[in-house]
């Protein structure tokens, strides 16, 4: 592979001394030699600040003052940012070791993706890694089947990247309309142009505490802004035939599941993404399969 593309990411950070060193740690700690770090602090006071200064040297850029919230903060954050891939993380999660390597070798080999999701997966607040989910990436329609509330499988923002170019194209902003869900929001804008991919990895992790955080604490909420984020973005008129088909099919699929649990006890496989990486032993490398 030739020069390494340069990685933008940002880390949004209020009140979080607990976790935020291990954070940065997971990010810096990589040595990946083109990143651009930028911290993004909302006038902590619980020494946030005296953490972020131990690492001003390994920073691009830094603040700490009040700020609109979350996606504020990340707003202010990319706009500093001048990297070729780009993603954020909150103060509480990690980066997963060798993390941004891997987004170099995916983006810098595979010139037509634009953006990604590793393998969705959980720490505690130890950092012990507590759950690896088995499900492949969603696309566009399962949202608008309305099928993440019930399963709660979302595009987990901690795992997701995605090139400059995308992001210009989907307005070059997150949402700060919404409290909870703007990243949802970015994800349908996104959509519009090009299809999320799956990669055989753990890139990002969400580390669940015992309290005290907004997408646990107020899931409900969450998940109402994002049946608002669906009514802002209405699919075009072709999509909509297609999620028609699709919804034609998902009947046909439950008949036929019923049918095969009562002759065999099981039930037929579930599609899984079309285009998506997987991992090649032999040349050890990320291949890109499927449509």
């Amino acid at each position: 592979m030739s020069e390494l593309p340069k990685i933008s990411i940002v880390t949004p950070s209020f009140n979080d001394a607990a976790y935020l060193e291990r954070t940065i740690e997971s990010v810096l700690e990589q040595g990946y030699p083109n990143l651009e770090y930028i911290i993004v602090d909302g006038a902590s006071t619980d020494g946030s600040v005296d953490i972020i200064r131990k690492y001003r040297h390994s920073l691009a850029w830094w603040c700490s003052e009040p700020d609109g919230g979350m996606y504020d903060a990340i707003n202010k954050g990319f706009s500093h940012a001048t990297g070729e891939i780009m993603g954020w993380i909150n103060s509480d999660d990690i980066h997963h070791p060798g993390s941004l390597f891997i987004l170099a070798e995916v983006f810098g080999e595979h010139k037509d993706v634009n953006w990604i999701q590793g393998i969705p997966n959980v720490v505690d607040e130890k950092g012990r890694l507590v759950y690896i989910s088995p499900h492949a990436v969603v696309d566009k329609f399962w949202f608008y089947l309305k099928r993440h509330i019930r399963s709660k499988r979302y595009i987990q923002q901690e795992s997701t990247f995605w090139r400059r170019s995308l992001w210009e194209k989907a307005g070059g902003y997150v949402s700060t309309k919404v409290k909870y869900a703007g990243d949802f929001e970015l994800w349908l804008r996104f959509f519009k142009y090009d299809r999320l991919i799956s990669v055989p990895a753990l890139l990002g992790a969400f580390r669940l505490g015992v309290g005290g955080q907004a997408s646990v604490d107020s899931y409900q909420e969450y998940v109402m802004e994002t049946l608002q984020a669906l009514a802002l973005h209405p699919l075009a008129a072709h999509e909509l035939r297609q999620l028609k088909k699709i919804e034609r099919f998902e009947k046909s699929k439950r008949w036929l599941n019923t049918i095969l649990r009562r002759l065999y006890g099981g039930s037929i496989v579930h599609s899984q993404n079309p285009a998506r990486f997987q991992f090649d032993h032999q040349r050890q490398r990320f291949v890109l399969v499927g449509s």
